[in-house]
């Protein structure tokens, strides 16, 4: 069987390049149903992007690489298109864009934009493998226990990376590229929880506070949530792209606020008040009495130095741990590193090695922050390729 384009993955990505690619496409993913980690995504209604989307917030070997496709395709092209279809959406904190309903909506609206550019979904197919000759890739399928060889002249992976594989992630993108000569940079997982030998934070297991947790030359200020197997929540998740292994997390339990002038005041108002009700003000009761403070929980304001408050700032405003490592792919949002920019054209995502090879979304070494970035990573870059392979790129 013969086809235009050959896309593997019924995700985000591959989903949107084949409604921009034109007629004759054929979308192949070994799912039962395409875009599982839509479904999934955003507490089931689909954080689809953000209305803060710049470069910078973007981490890849080459930092420039991810401009060009965002320019083309912004997030207001996609809300465009979200509200064309009548899917209702509302803005959470920080810019992020989530269905009023279901993450779902998103779904049918990628296979009933594939639909009418004329592309095919074959669902429960396997790659069994690849090749290139003559200027054609020949990929032999199993389709439902069926044998099948497509022919075309283009291929798109769009497979996405390693995280989740309990949905079926696998490294077949990585795979492919690696065999016509295409460099990889380290894969990591990314937007993931830190874990701690021993589980220290299990009696503060559901406790959740504002934060600001640096890392790697960066910081984040959001939520923080403390587990039974170590530290989560938004902030914790973004810095993880940053973090690396051996490394201390410092956390600011008290961003914005100056400690020493709070504690100073209430010394001349209350001096006979406890510390630990003083900073149960600020700080949840259970944290206050779980921190390692040099400090009495019960002892008085008055009885504090401005030395000794100085020395407990600090712990407060810069607590110093360091994880034992991650989740891992079990739970990371997304897949750090991938397949090598260098290798790639910024404006159409085709391969510079091989005319008729594009790679798209998450398998390419471009990670977004949490937030909705990288499902506009796997817009913008999925319409970039579609647009190019629709002009007859290869």
């Amino acid at each position: 069987m013969e086809c235009r384009a050959l896309i593997l993955g019924a995700g985000a990505a591959g989903m949107m390049a084949a409604a921009h690619a034109g007629p004759d496409v054929i979308v192949v993913d070994h799912a039962k149903a395409p875009g599982e980690k839509i479904r999934i995504s955003g507490g089931g209604r689909c954080n689809f992007t953000n209305l803060e989307v710049e470069p910078h917030k973007f981490l890849s070997q080459n930092p420039h690489f991810c401009k060009s496709a965002l320019a083309r395709y912004t997030q207001w092209d996609f809300v465009e298109l979200v509200s064309r279809h009548g899917i209702a959406w509302h803005e959470k904190t920080l810019g992020q864009l989530f269905c009023d309903e279901k993450a779902t909506q998103i779904v049918a609206m990628l296979r009933a934009e594939m639909e009418k550019a004329g592309a095919r979904l074959w669902l429960q197919t396997q790659v069994l493998d690849v090749t290139h000759a003559d200027g054609r890739f020949r990929v032999t399928l199993d389709r439902e226990g069926q044998r099948v060889e497509v022919i075309s002249p283009v291929l798109v992976l769009a497979t996405g990376g390693k995280s989740i594989p309990k949905m079926g992630a696998t490294g077949l993108a990585y795979d492919i590229a690696r065999q016509f000569g295409h460099q990889m940079v380290e894969t990591r997982p990314g937007l993931v929880p830190f874990t701690f030998d021993g589980q220290p934070f299990a009696p503060l297991a559901g406790v959740s506070v504002p934060a600001r947790v640096s890392a790697g030359g960066t910081s984040f200020d959001e939520a923080l949530l403390f587990t039974h197997r170590g530290l989560s929540g938004p902030s914790i998740l973004q810095i993880s792209s940053y973090w690396r292994e051996g490394e201390a997390l410092s956390v600011d339990l008290l961003p914005g606020t100056d400690l020493p002038a709070v504690l100073k005041a209430k010394r001349q108002e209350a001096g006979r008040r406890a510390l630990s009700t003083e900073l149960s003000a600020l700080l949840p009761s259970k944290l206050v009495g779980f921190l390692p403070l040099e400090e009495q929980p019960a002892i008085n304001l008055a009885d504090l130095s401005d030395k000794r408050i100085d020395a407990l700032t600090d712990r407060l405003h810069n607590w110093q741990l360091k994880p034992t490592g991650t989740e891992g792919y079990r739970t990371a949002e997304v897949t750090l590193g991938g397949i090598s920019t260098e290798g790639l054209d910024s404006k159409t995502l085709m391969s510079k090695h091989l005319p008729g090879l594009y790679a798209i979304g998450e398998a390419v070494d471009v990670t977004g922050w949490l937030g909705g970035y990288n499902f506009q990573w796997a817009w913008s870059s999925a319409v970039a390729a579609g647009q190019a392979i629709a002009a007859g790129g290869r």
